[in-house]
């Protein structure tokens, strides 16, 4: 599904993200519709990845049930493999970055000299991959369009992003929930490397929002070899869509004024959405089933689920 065209009972607004569909109702609940385009750099590539909503839509489904003892989530029910309704939160205007590993955007900082990300100091003496002696937070700015900067605890508390208190229960979650995570991605023989959480509140109750260690907002690498490819100097294997960053990079585009989106060939789009099926299977021991649903069938289904609700 490149994109959706809904018309529901009840519907007060809808917004089109870059990957997602999401259509409010009543001011109550959320559809969120998890379509196949994909973004990279904060752009959206000119092609739809088969299955890739579903894969997130999924992994997200069944991570969030294994964290709700932690914080609570805005799930109802899923009616369909790349559909989820839930409860319309206030959402915070700031994503939390957690990261365990020196990789990605933290290590291009980090290789121009550069210590301090988002107020966090990091070690010297680190390797690209290497572990950070304990998982470090690098909040950005939420941004509907565009690229997200790079924001401290600090400036989000005196901008009044967030309120003192929020901030530090948001990080209390973030910690607890990437912990999860981590044990979770051990148990299927990965390492956890980096994620991301979006968080909203309803009264004085906040919840976690959007997706959770899915391939769009998490980094994943392979354990077996780890260590031995530290040493070695070698590039971890991973199972995430960093690869299709370095891919753009590789063939000129990272998303800067007058470049322009490289030719994705049908051979590279099925090796993309071979690859989320791919961390689908490995990170929660099932075996993928594609499913495609006409749009006339998938709208009724949305309807059902939210007559019941």
């Amino acid at each position: 599904m490149l994109e959706s065209n809904f018309k529901l009972p009840g519907q007060t607004a809808f917004y089109k993200g870059k990957v997602r569909d999401v259509y409010t109702i009543e001011d109550r609940l959320m559809v969120m519709v998890v379509s196949d385009r994909i973004s990279a750099f904060d752009v959206v590539l000119p092609r739809p990845i088969p299955y890739k909503g579903q894969v997130l839509n999924q992994v997200a489904a069944i991570m969030l049930e294994a964290t709700k003892d932690i914080v609570p989530n805005w799930v109802k029910t899923s009616p369909l493999p790349n559909v989820t309704i839930g409860l319309k939160c206030e959402t915070f205007p700031v994503e939390m970055v957690v990261r365990g590993n020196l990789t990605g955007h933290a290590w291009r900082t980090y290789k121009t000299g550069q210590r301090v990300l988002c107020g966090v100091t990091m070690p010297d003496g680190l390797k690209e991959n290497d572990f950070f002696p304990t998982p470090i937070i690098t909040p950005t700015t939420k941004a509907h369009e565009g690229h997200d900067e790079d924001i401290s605890r600090e400036e989000i508390i005196a901008q009044g992003l967030v309120s003192k208190e929020d901030y530090e229960q948001l990080e209390k979650y973030t910690l607890a929930l990437f912990q999860r995570g981590k044990e979770m991605a051990a148990e299927r023989g990965l390492i956890l490397v980096d994620t991301k959480y979006e968080f909203g509140k309803i009264g004085d109750t906040i919840y976690v929002i959007d997706e959770i260690h899915t391939p769009d907002s998490s980094r994943y690498f392979y354990a077996e070899g780890y260590e031995e490819n530290q040493k070695e100097g070698k590039p971890q294997r991973q199972l995430s869509k960093e690869f299709v960053r370095e891919w753009l990079m590789e063939n000129g585009f990272q998303g800067k004024d007058g470049q322009q989106i490289p030719e994705m060939t049908d051979e590279f789009v099925n090796s993309v959405s071979e690859r989320y099926i791919e961390l689908f299977e490995n990170i929660t021991g099932q075996k993928f089933v594609k499913e495609d649903v006409a749009p006339a069938e998938a709208e009724a289904r949305i309807i059902a689920a939210l007559k019941s609700l």
